[in-house]
């Protein structure tokens, strides 16, 4: 069974007191913390798509946040909705944005307020936003279709299972149910799946992402896997390999988030790890060091690939008990770590990935 990373780049450790020079500039312009963060744990992270530098944040204090990074690092938030209940997604719809809440409530909000679009029968989980819609994915095992210009859904999917992880590329709609189930829709057309199949993850699918050509996804479980998924239409073969363990410890991989340019794309554990993957070659390309403070519950990737954002928030993976507080990091990625390696260059893995079945 496939291992990615048997070789690993150098780390960038952190400089010892006192030291000067080259590499304490370089970590502090790779990795900076926004200050004004959650007062509670971090659900998810969002660019938006004509810009950079916003980034939308949805957090477990009931909040929605939207960054302006870069521009004021005393003050980042540009503007904040408060909401009655956990706010579980978020992604940007324009200049306003799209959220769902533990309540079920399908909500757009913007500066000047919230509207509410909708409601689920139970939590809302994920969101998707295309020009010309919203997506949401629900515990109630539906994915309902929204005209964020007027309330009420336009469509509405019935599964036999809480929906669990959704992600949107040009042509295609990839959801993740809690029976394990990987739908495939076409996104203007919801009424018959494009494909469904089984996740060749044994464990509860935990996040998905599309690549950007649209010729296939990532999904990763609460096992410490991934698999390289390739839609019906592909010539290229799907795998799947083990990540984010640490001798008999295995970490739930909570995070993916694909680079727009290079399809390469980062994946974030329990282990409070960040790695970035080459699927093509099928190769580590860099771990982030140091690690994170707690857990890594969410990444994003901006709009021109330039910068991440990683949510290093306590998942309760160990219960109640102290832990760091919750922060959004802000990373520049090196070159080496994103873009993805010459394939005739590429060294075999050892032992071979494994299939997907």
């Amino acid at each position: 069974e496939g291992s990615y990373g048997a070789l690993r780049p150098p780390t960038r450790a952190m400089p010892a007191a006192g030291q000067e020079g080259p590499r304490v500039n370089a970590y502090a312009v790779e990795r900076y913390s926004l200050r004004d963060g959650p007062r509670d744990g971090i659900s998810s992270l969002r660019f938006s798509s004509r810009s950079a530098t916003q980034l939308a944040c949805s957090s477990w204090d009931r909040c929605v946040r939207v960054y302006e990074i870069e521009k004021d690092l005393e003050s980042p938030v540009r503007w904040l909705c408060e909401r009655p209940s956990a706010q579980l997604c978020a992604a940007f719809c324009g200049e306003e944005v799209v959220c769902g809440g533990v309540d079920g409530e399908v909500c757009l909000a913007s500066a000047a307020g919230c509207r509410t679009l909708g409601r689920h029968e139970a939590g809302v989980r994920c969101v998707e936003v295309d020009e010309a819609a919203a997506y949401t994915g629900s515990w109630d095992g539906t994915v309902r279709r929204w005209d964020p210009r007027a309330p009420g859904e336009t469509a509405k999917v019935p599964f036999e299972a809480k929906v669990f992880a959704m992600s949107l590329s040009s042509k295609s709609l990839v959801v993740g149910t809690s029976d394990r189930r990987l739908v495939v829709f076409d996104p203007r057309d919801l009424s018959t799946p494009r494909e469904s199949k089984e996740s060749p993850l044994k464990y509860q699918t935990r996040a998905i992402a599309c690549f950007p050509n649209d010729d296939g996804f990532a999904v990763s479980s609460i096992e410490g896997r991934v698999a390289i998924e390739y839609f019906a239409q592909s010539t290229k073969k799907s795998y799947s390999f083990k990540c984010h363990r640490s001798d008999n410890t295995v970490y739930p991989v909570n995070a993916l988030a694909v680079h727009p340019l290079y399809s390469t794309f980062a994946s974030g554990g329990t282990d409070r790890l960040v790695n970035v993957w080459d699927p093509a070659n099928k190769k580590r390309l860099a771990q982030l060091d140091p690690p994170f403070p707690t857990s890594v519950a969410a990444l994003a990737f901006n709009a021109d690939g330039t910068k991440l954002a990683i949510a290093s928030s306590y998942a309760y993976e160990l219960g109640e008990q102290d832990h760091p507080p919750d922060q959004i990091f802000i990373h520049t990625p090196l070159p080496h770590e994103i873009r993805p390696k010459a394939r005739d260059h590429a060294k075999p893995l050892a032992p071979p990935v494994e299939p997907a079945p």
